[in-house]
């Protein structure tokens, strides 16, 4: 963007400055130490367009709405709309959930995200002794169709944009989410939303797998044909960095990994037949946003280039929506101190605002107490608030990309994105994404970056307000949410009652045609939805195909 001569004046000019006025002031107060972002990628004292001489304006950056998306995947951004603005939500039964659900989208939420309990996600029914003590607790209790129909009471599925957190058993929670919908009345074609679908971060790094890589790569395709075809507004992956992110990944990690595993099912579904641009305008991502606004506007920036080119090059995507890197973004709970929860709040907003500066499609921001508990109606609602503060008051949605050609961010985008490659080129070498989880390599990365944050922490080295420096007493938090340990034994009893009423002829049908599909090669989603519509529960379902695919163990790495 400047010529030869200009870059060379301007190198002069900073060297002047460095040597002289900077030189002079460092004499005085020396900086008391070495600079980097939250990931460690080192920091100047200042930026320059010397520092990003390499670009070229219409190849790298580009205009919005147009490839690569480096400066956003829509032409005017916020000015048309806001993001989606989501609360991820659920605890205890689905009549609570329910009542949450509502009285968010009273307070002006414009899109419902579910949290589903843990053993949901890890396909066991409430009843099952694997379930005690987890019923309710970091999510609502979903075991079947019934719960559905309650969970989503009053609320009109063909209006309201849903996202479900749900992995190893997504098949099973949307054949009931659609069969809710077509009660309703509302056609498939018309119902939107996002599915996450992920199961590759699962055995990366947080565990909520069932089945071996294979059969759940199986699973994973037939959920997304089968919405191609018949639920076409419908996000049928969210491929999830967040996750990667909590568990100690760098910004540029949390990229790379994150579209190591988008290529990995992009590869599936393209073996399947299926033609590139015919599912991957509906994939969809899901990221985290920590407190280092400017690292994280880059690795947005960054990810949405490097996406662009990977479907264009590697995959000959030809339809622009194939090419777009749509993205969720959740606040970083990893982030969240129960010390002075209230700062809490100052970390989310700041977070808030780096995922509206790097043009994020939905939103989802983590409340002040979630260090404690599963939020509270208040702390929710400050969450919520947030959002709409960022959106309507900050200024950061009256232009689209406003950091675009800062020296700074540019600059980190440009590093970023040369991270991601280098990842990504590793990850080829070694055979593709599954090969790198099964070597272990992936795993051991993430584990390296969270070890050597927690040990900057521990010593100081780097500050954490509230809890390693500006540390005070505090009094016991108080007013805390609790889910009442009832809702499991409610569950149970409620189990017991819904088996015993079915009809027993048409759930042993549909189980075992679900068994009989399970073995060939046929897309499982249509026996699963008469399974669902049988009554036949979540556990009784991933049942089927524990015993059909067996249950995975990943091997143990040691760094």
């Amino acid at each position: 963007m400047f010529n030869e001569k200009e870059l060379k004046k301007i190198r002069a000019g900073k060297k002047n400055w460095s040597d002289g006025p900077l030189a002079k002031t460092l004499s005085k107060a020396p900086e008391k130490k070495a600079f980097g972002t939250w990931s460690w990628i080192p920091v100047d004292t200042l930026y320059t367009p010397a520092d990003v001489a390499g670009i070229d304006y219409e190849r790298d950056l580009g205009y919005p709405g147009e490839f690569p998306y480096t400066r956003g995947v829509q032409t005017n951004m916020y000015r048309g709309r806001f993001w989606t603005m989501r609360q991820y939500a659920g605890f205890g039964s689905a009549k609570e959930t329910n009542e949450r659900y509502r009285y968010l989208l009273k307070q002006g939420q414009t899109g419902l995200s579910v949290a589903f309990h843990l053993p949901t996600q890890a396909g066991y029914d409430s009843d099952h002794p694997l379930s005690m003590g987890e019923v309710g607790k970091v999510g609502a209790a979903i075991d079947h169709i019934g719960d559905m129909r309650i969970l989503f009471d009053q609320i009109p599925l063909g209006k309201v944009t849903t996202s479900m957190t749900i992995n190893a058993a997504a098949t099973v929670l949307l054949g009931m989410y659609l069969s809710i919908a077509e009660e309703q009345g509302v056609p498939f074609d018309q119902i939107g939303g996002t599915i996450q679908n992920d199961v590759l971060k699962e055995i990366i790094c947080r565990g909520q797998y069932i089945y071996p890589p294979k059969p759940t790569m199986r699973l994973t395709v037939d959920l997304i044909e089968y919405c191609q075809k018949y639920v076409p507004r419908w996000n049928s992956i969210s491929v999830s960095g967040y996750h990667i992110r909590e568990s100690g990944a760098t910004a540029a990690q949390e990229m790379a990994f994150t579209i190591a595993d988008g290529i990995a099912y992009v590869e599936a579904c393209v073996a399947r037949g299926m033609p590139v641009d015919s599912f991957a305008p509906r994939l969809s991502f899901f990221f985290n946003a920590f407190t280092d606004v400017l690292e994280e506007v880059a690795k947005f920036r960054a990810a949405r280039r490097f996406w662009a080119k990977t479907m264009k090059n590697r995959f000959d995507a030809k339809v622009p929506q194939s090419m777009m890197l749509r993205y969720h973004v959740q606040t970083g709970g990893v982030t969240l101190t129960a010390q002075q929860p209230l700062n809490n709040i100052v970390r989310v907003g700041l977070q808030t605002y780096a995922a509206a500066l790097g043009g994020c499609q939905s939103l989802h921001t983590d409340s002040y107490d979630e260090a404690w508990c599963t939020p509270t109606q208040q702390a929710v609602t400050v969450a919520l608030r947030t959002q709409q503060i960022v959106a309507e008051e900050s200024g950061a949605c009256v232009t689209v990309d406003p950091l675009g050609g800062s020296y700074y961010v540019e600059y980190l985008t440009d590093k970023i994105e040369a991270e991601i490659e280098d990842y990504i080129k590793k990850i080829d070498a070694m055979g593709g994404t599954l090969s790198a989880i099964e070597q272990g390599y992936i795993q051991k990365e993430i584990q390296n970056s969270s070890y050597k944050f927690q040990k900057e922490i521990d010593s100081k080295e780097r500050t954490y307000v509230g809890v390693n420096r500006y540390v005070m007493e505090e009094p016991p938090v108080t007013d805390l949410l609790k889910v009442d340990m009832k809702v499991g034994e409610e569950k149970a009893k409620e189990l017991k009652q819904w088996r015993a009423a079915r009809d027993q002829a048409a759930w042993k049908k549909g189980l075992d045609n679900l068994r009989e599909v399970s073995k060939t090669d046929q897309n499982v989603m249509p026996a699963v939805i008469e399974a669902v519509k049988a009554n036949a529960t979540v556990g009784e379902i991933c049942d089927v195909w524990r015993q059909v695919f067996g249950e995975y163990r990943p091997k143990e790495f040691i760094s």
